[in-house]
């Protein structure tokens, strides 16, 4: 039964699934649609792919958006411009869904600012058609499997170095401080 059903699902043959929906991600029916639409979140698949073929993501937003110019948009951070370039390159080259991947350089640097603050409280009445970035939301777990595994493999010695090299600074700074100010009380300079 298991095997039948896979076979159908995303098909006109699947009762539950639009198979209109599933084909080209839009269904004339809309949310009055007596099928369900199956709405991707955040993909995990396309974080651990641009970490392992270009380089570290710092961060990664899905735009939950229905406007044109944001709906579909993926927006990747990595921590090196090179890895960045190098990822527009070969996306273009790529098709996702049926459809070009069009990955260009974006000026944005802080994410924060792009968003909807009225739609992370609630409150946004412009709904889907917003033109501050509504993000897909991503669960806890997952990011901190994202991006907790990142922490772990760049954990190394030369940290530790240089946590316990820092802390020695201010115990030294903290000497320092106290000595001056022995001798502004003392009245020496």
């Amino acid at each position: 039964m298991a095997e039948y059903l896979a076979s159908i699902f995303g098909t006109e043959k699947d009762k539950v699934n639009c198979s209109f929906y599933f084909k080209i991600g839009a269904c004339r029916h809309g949310d009055r649609c007596s099928r369900l639409h199956n709405k991707p979140t955040f993909s995990q698949e396309v974080f651990t792919e641009m970490e392992e073929k270009y380089g570290e993501v710092e961060e990664m937003n899905v735009c939950d958006n229905l406007g044109d110019h944001l709906v579909g948009n993926v927006y990747v951070k990595f921590r090196r411009e090179e890895d960045a370039e190098k990822a527009v390159m070969d996306l273009n080259n790529r098709w996702f869904n049926a459809q070009p991947i069009h990955a260009e350089l974006s000026p944005v640097t802080d994410f924060r600012e792009a968003c909807c603050r009225q739609y992370e409280m609630g409150e946004c009445t412009r709904g889907g058609f917003c033109n501050f970035m509504h993000l897909k939301p991503i669960s806890r777990e997952l990011r901190r499997e994202l991006y907790g595994r990142r922490r772990k493999k760049h954990r190394s010695r030369s940290r530790s170095r240089e946590r316990r090299s820092r802390s020695k600074d201010r115990r030294r700074g903290d000497r320092e401080r106290r000595k001056s100010r022995d001798r502004e009380r003392s009245g020496r300079f």
